[in-house]
């Protein structure tokens, strides 16, 4: 008698793996070496079609390298899809081994495609690229405090903020040289940068969150940049778009490039321009010329080649 597939949920926590079959088993494995090696174990005596954990801040990274090296398939999820589907699904209760099995009936219905694993070196530029937001967003923080602070601790503020636009500064030359050290980043951040209101740093990010970029359709890298536009049709939200979901840091990445093209790039500063024109707001308009700017990027990587404003305008 032949199996059937089986679809497993991974709760990831400090300590533990909370494993659960979608209407099976559950078990419980240490997080670390020897708990990977009883996991897999556990998994390749039975068919499983495909693991799925949610994305933990880095925590899954090690169990999921683990089950890749095993050959099982393994899917790393946003949290919102599978909170969303639980809460969808009347899944309200919150525990570890619950968690599991929700992720489990998550995997089973929307079977999410396996996504293959960053080698070290993609691990590494993506920590770097996740130091250096979260160093731009501590000056940020520092700043609006120096703001209100009295002016007695306004000397230990700023020399707080240069020190962090120093570890800045660093992160920038070791991202620098680890893209320097890929022949195919390397050509990737001078084909994106070829673009006015792309540079080095949204290079980064697109490169480290957004590899997909050049092999897969316009509407799919749309939505995985959270950047397509979805119907809202409730109350009275009703016949408007909106965008969500996608990788946020693209997003957000892709939101200051707009700004800067939108001033610097004649493509994207007419369309701008044209939008605001008709009536647009602002903030609807920059959308709009990040859409278009992912859209012209997602040719670039495709045919390798440069950016060329007066080709883009013909092909408008």
């Amino acid at each position: 008698m032949v199996r059937r597939s089986e679809f497993v949920g991974i709760d990831v926590s400090k300590d533990a793996l909370d494993v659960a079959v979608f209407e099976g088993p559950s078990w419980r494995f240490a997080n670390d070496e020897t708990g990977f090696a009883a996991l897999v174990a556990e998994l390749r005596s039975r068919p499983v079609r495909l693991a799925v954990l949610e994305a933990t801040g880095g925590l899954e990274v090690p169990v999921a390298a683990a089950l890749a090296s095993a050959k099982i398939n393994v899917a790393v999820v946003n949290p919102r899809q599978v909170r969303d589907f639980a809460r969808a699904t009347g899944l309200l209760a919150k525990t570890d081994r619950l968690d599991a099995q929700a992720i489990a009936r998550f995997a089973e219905a929307v079977k999410p495609d396996p996504r293959p694993l960053p080698d070290a070196q993609a691990r590494e530029l993506n920590a770097l690229v996740t130091r250096r937001e979260q160093v731009t967003e501590m000056t940020v923080m520092e700043k609006n405090r120096l703001k209100q602070a009295l002016p007695t601790l306004h000397p230990v503020i700023q020399a707080h903020i240069e020190w962090l636009r120093g570890q800045r500064d660093e992160l920038d030359a070791q991202l620098h040289q680890v893209v320097k050290e890929s022949p195919l980043w390397l050509e990737k951040e001078e084909l994106y940068c070829s673009m006015n209101g792309i540079g080095p740093v949204i290079a980064h990010v697109l490169i480290a969150d957004l590899p997909e970029l050049g092999t897969v359709s316009n509407k799919r890298i749309s939505a995985l940049g959270g950047l397509a536009p979805f119907n809202r049709d409730s109350g009275t939200l009703r016949g408007k778009r909106t965008i969500w979901g996608g990788r946020k840091r693209v997003r957000t990445a892709l939101y200051m490039g707009a700004v800067s093209a939108s001033r610097s790039n004649p493509v994207i500063r007419s369309y701008y321009l044209s939008l605001l024109a008709r009536g647009k707001e602002k903030k609807v308009a920059l959308v709009a010329c990040m859409h278009k700017m992912l859209i012209m990027l997602n040719a670039m990587a495709r045919t390798g080649r440069e950016w060329e404003p007066v080709r883009v305008v013909r092909a408008a």
